[in-house]
C-alpha cells in the first residue's frame, strides 16, 4: 500500500536567495545542504528531519500568503533558543500557547513574511 512519507515545500525566497539562506541558518538554525550557483535562485536547506527549498521569486504577495505548519518535539526549548537569537521574530500574536484544538503553537515570519508556526501535541 502507498504512504506519503514526508513534504519538502518550496518557500518564496525573495530577490535574495543568499540573503535568505542567511536568515534560516542564523536566526532558525538550519543548514545549507545545496545550492544552485554562486548566487543562488534555489537551495536546499535542512534541520532535523525538515527540508525546505528555498526558490527566488520577488512577488512579495507570494510570501505574504505562504504559510508553514511545523510539528516539534520539545516546542518549548525550541521557542528559547529563537527568542534568545532575535526576540522580534515572534510574531505578536504568536507567542508560545497551548490552542484550543490542543496543540501547543508559536508562530514567526521570515525575512520575506513566510509565516512559520511550529507546533507540539
Amino acid at each position: 500500500m502507498a504512504r506519503l512519507r514526508k513534504i519538502c515545500p518550496f518557500i518564496p525566497a525573495g530577490d535574495d536567495v543568499a540573503k535568505t539562506i542567511a536568515f534560516y541558518e542564523q536566526k532558525l538554525g538550519f543548514k545549507r545542504q545545496w545550492q544552485d550557483s554562486e548566487t543562488p535562485e534555489l537551495a536546499l536547506i535542512t534541520r532535523d528531519d525538515i527540508e525546505l527549498f528555498l526558490q527566488k521569486n520577488p512577488d512579495p504577495e507570494c510570501a505574504e500568503w505562504t504559510t508553514l505548519r511545523v510539528e516539534v518535539q520539545d516546542i518549548a526549548d525550541l521557542y528559547r533558543e529563537i527568542v534568545e537569537r532575535d526576540r522580534t521574530l515572534i510574531h505578536p500574536n504568536g507567542r508560545l500557547e497551548k490552542k484550543s484544538w490542543g496543540s501547543t503553537d508559536f508562530t514567526i515570519l521570515d525575512c520575506n513574511d513566510v509565516c512559520i508556526t511550529f507546533y507540539e501535541f
